[in-house]
């Protein structure tokens, strides 16, 4: 089982990793000085990667715990 705890916490990181990029994304669209509606259309973009890399950073955390609970 610590085979699957190390593939969670791996998947996790890669989900923290999105969820970092979204971050920076999100600030420099906001530096850029665009247009509310220009802001509101990167914004939309940046929502759908943030649920995506919400969704693998949970995926993995939930492999982590499957393994600590069945080891």
């Amino acid at each position: 089982m610590d085979s699957l705890i190390w593939a969670g916490a791996a998947i996790s990181v890669i989900g923290l990793a999105g969820l970092l990029r979204c971050i920076q994304l999100a600030l420099r669209a906001k530096r850029a000085g665009l247009s509310d509606d220009a802001i509101r259309a990167r914004l939309q973009k940046i929502v759908a990667l943030n649920m995506g890399a919400l969704f693998v950073s949970v995926i993995g955390l939930m492999m982590v715990i499957l393994g600590i609970n069945l080891g």
